[in-house]
């Protein structure tokens, strides 16, 4: 238990002080007139006060994310904790601040625009379609289980669920941002704080204790640490998504001050969520081979339900319930509002008034399409490529922000560590995992460290550039 409470106590603790350090690097201006107000248009741009941006942001960037995540997570043990914390403070936070922040500077752009600008045409080229695949797939994973839950509970048939659901998203991707997000989406995420503030309350109650730290690997399957369980737990440490949703919330912001709290703590709070629910996991069934097994009985959504009914009776069940429904509905809808927003910047289509529904929806269909179709076929071979494009995305976003950091002068190596440490982490993945090209791990490993060796390289050559250059505006 210790360990667990000492694990939310460095969250909030990284929350006060390493925030407010990563926001006097960026050098946030108060003055400034944000997006909100300079291209207010009634649709995406609409100023919005800070505390329902960040129970938006929070929503937008949890759902089901740490919980399902943090519950696979921790098939390996207390270990779990320790990457939740650490990758939560000096890698998510970070990334969620910078991208929001500098979405926020260059009048709400979405993230393929920002890393075109900072890491050049080419990579801009492949990140839209990276962006716009995982927007496709996340949309679709986080569709098919609510439209199957609610097809048990209800006389519906799955495929008029799918149907009533994608029209849902429909509506709401074209709907100005301050109707139904901004008016029901902060009651959702007080929804999934309470879900977990609950079940955190429950769980230092009950006679099975809270496991402390070990890092011993636990998992009933001996699958190694690294980096598997970078890629497990991406929502509660890490998340490329997360890219995708900041700038639905910097089009919203009021001041720059309202940066740190709005993305820099939602991510926190995302980490708390993610650390409450590693320890339901481990603890409720008694450790990893019994998780293991709730697991593989019903799925993730199967053990929260188990959880949840148990330790909190009638109200659990049906926090679960509406958990499992709405958060992923949620998550779905705004993975559309960015892809829409995505496809408009890649056409150079500069402004939408609020009355023209039309060219909005004419950018929601070609994103909605594919992913309704994905929702109905048998998605779990799918889902696998969802936990590596999704780190692809985090770390090409913390270069993009070590490059900005680079070129305005600050303290680079605050994005840079993590962004090399997340290079890393991509590129042996991608080797050894099954979905990928499934070779053995010492392989893997090896060509991981020559990858990140080479970045490294790369980055290097960057500083140098950067410190020629300026060397030479002195001189003249």
């Amino acid at each position: 238990m210790l360990t667990f409470l000492s694990s939310i106590a460095l969250l909030i603790l990284g929350y006060i002080v390493y925030a407010k350090v990563v926001e006097r690097i960026f050098s946030i201006d108060p003055s400034q007139k944000t997006p909100a107000y300079t291209k207010e248009d009634g649709l995406d741009y609409v100023p919005m006060p800070w505390w329902k941006g960040w129970l938006i942001q929070l929503l937008n960037i949890a759902g089901l994310g740490p919980i399902f995540g943090a519950l696979m997570g921790a098939l390996y043990g207390p270990v779990a904790f320790i990457w939740i914390v650490i990758g939560c403070i000096f890698a998510g936070a970070v990334h969620d601040y910078f991208s929001g922040m500098m979405s926020l500077r260059h009048n709400g752009a979405q993230y393929p625009e920002l890393v075109g600008r900072y890491l050049g045409k080419n990579m801009k080229f492949i990140i839209n379609i990276v962006s716009l695949v995982l927007m496709i797939l996340v949309a679709a994973a986080f569709t098919a289980g609510p439209a199957q839950l609610i097809a048990q509970l209800t006389p519906l048939s799955f495929s008029t669920v799918l149907i009533l659901i994608f029209t849902y998203f429909l509506i709401a991707t074209i709907l100005p941002v301050n109707q139904v997000i901004g008016k029901i989406y902060p009651l959702f995420g007080a929804i999934l704080i309470f879900m977990a503030v609950a079940i955190g309350g429950a769980l230092l109650f009950i006679d099975t204790p809270i496991p402390n730290l070990t890092f011993a690997n636990l998992h009933p399957q001996e699958l190694p640490i690294w980096p598997l369980l970078m890629v497990t737990v991406s929502c509660g440490a890490i998340s490329g998504f997360h890219c995708t949703q900041s700038p639905i919330v910097a089009r919203t912001l009021k001041n720059e001050r309202d940066g740190r709290k709005v993305f820099y703590g939602a991510m926190i709070g995302e980490g708390v969520i993610a650390l409450i629910w590693a320890a339901a996991g481990m603890t409720f069934f008694n450790g990893t081979e019994g998780l293991q097994a709730a697991i593989a009985a019903g799925g993730p959504a199967g053990a929260v339900n188990e959880i949840s009914t148990s330790l909190l009776g009638t109200l659990g069940g049906i926090l679960a319930v509406l958990g499992v429904i709405i958060l992923p509905i949620t998550t779905g809808d705004t993975a559309l509002r960015s892809s829409r927003m995505i496809l408009k910047e890649m056409v150079h289509i500069k402004g939408t008034k609020q009355t023209d529904w039309k060219q909005a929806l004419a950018f929601s269909i070609p994103v909605a399409l594919p992913a309704f179709y994905l929702s109905t076929i048998d998605y779990s071979f799918l889902w696998r490529y969802v936990g590596w494009s999704n780190q692809l995305v985090a770390t090409v976003t913390l270069w993009a922000a070590t490059i900005y950091c680079l070129r305005h002068g600050k303290f680079h190596w605050i994005c840079g560590i993590p962004a090399l440490f997340m290079t890393g982490v991509v590129g042996s993945y991608i080797f050894y995992a099954p979905e990928g090209f499934n070779l053995n791990y010492q392989l893997s490993m090896m060509i991981g460290a020559f990858i990140t060796i080479a970045v490294t390289i790369w980055y290097i050559y960057k500083i140098r550039s950067k410190i020629t250059k300026q060397l030479t505006e002195t001189a003249a």
